[in-house]
């Protein structure tokens, strides 16, 4: 890989760690469902006017609107919003590199490895000592049970949304991110109005502040726009093995960030869990690699 695309991998690991402190902040001023709608709004317009619809039937953009976008991001949104710490979220949304091994094994017929059990397993412990962490005292961020379930929920929409991208095959990921994002701000909607009431969405709107409006164009064109688009220009040119790795970056400047920015501080059972959950991710990751090499030695 060359340092101009080291780089832009280095880019999209910090857009997309520093993007939980961010839904945070966006959280302060503007409920998680009405935030949700902001955000693939300004994701979609003006970008679907220039950016061409990759060929592929409706279906599936909706599956992968309805999924990745919505799904993933309604429960993250809400997680947050109950009382999920934006470093332990970034970490325990990670999960969805298991559940996806497992979808894969359902749907797709594909092979579960023994370092992918190994690794899920290790990942399992640290997310039952993080989820098993009660609000903790003496100045740690608490974290509410609710919260915890929610991200999980969240992982698991990313995990399925995973799955339709691997049934699409190879196709223009920026199109597929632009065009999908039609999909989530009309249920986005719906649900700020039925759960969040009408007053609570004038009211957000009418008093939105400097922070919220930063943090709606952070997540639509950092977050989403720019960190995809770069992504698949990276996975576009190299192999997904020396490009998927970088994505274990992802939660380690979610904690930092998150720690520096918002002052979260964790217990040491909860940095232990996360300390676990990257383990089994760096095993799911590079076990394969390690067993071959290990074969071919002998």
């Amino acid at each position: 890989m060359s340092p101009k695309d080291l780089l832009l991998a280095l880019v999209v690991v910090l857009a997309w760690g520093v993007n939980f402190v961010v839904i945070k902040v966006g959280l302060h001023g503007v409920p998680p469902m009405l935030l949700g709608a902001l955000r693939f709004l300004l994701a979609a317009f003006p970008a679907v006017l220039f950016v061409k619809r990759p060929k592929l039937p409706w279906k599936w953009l909706f599956a992968y609107g309805a999924t990745i976008s919505f799904g993933q991001f309604a429960f993250l949104f809400s997680a947050m919003y109950v009382g999920m710490p934006a470093g332990l979220a970034s970490v325990v949304l990670q999960a969805q590199a298991f559940f996806t091994l497992g979808f894969a094994a359902m749907f797709l017929g594909e092979r579960f490895h023994a370092q992918n059990a190994i690794g899920l397993l290790i990942a399992a412990g640290g997310l039952a000592l993080i989820g098993l962490q009660s609000a903790p005292g003496g100045g740690a961020q608490a974290m509410t049970l609710a919260g915890f379930v929610l991200t999980l929920c969240a992982a698991v929409m990313w995990a399925l949304g995973n799955i339709v991208t691997k049934k699409v095959g190879k196709v223009d990921l920026v199109g597929l991110v632009v065009w999908a994002s039609l999909i989530p701000p009309l249920p986005f909607l719906v649900l700020s109005y039925f759960v969040e009431g009408p007053q609570r969405i004038v009211t957000a709107l009418e008093g939105i502040g400097g922070s919220s409006v930063l943090a709606v164009v952070y997540l639509a064109f950092v977050a989403t726009l720019l960190g995809y688009s770069l992504w698949g220009r990276l996975l576009s040119k190299h192999p997904a093995s020396q490009v998927a790795p970088f994505s274990l970056l992802v939660p380690i400047i979610g904690l930092a960030s998150a720690s520096v920015l918002l002052g979260e501080q964790l217990t040491a059972a909860q940095i232990g869990g996360a300390a676990l959950v990257m383990a089994g991710l760096v095993v799911n990751v590079f076990g394969g690699w390690v067993r071959q090499r290990l074969a071919a030695a002998r």
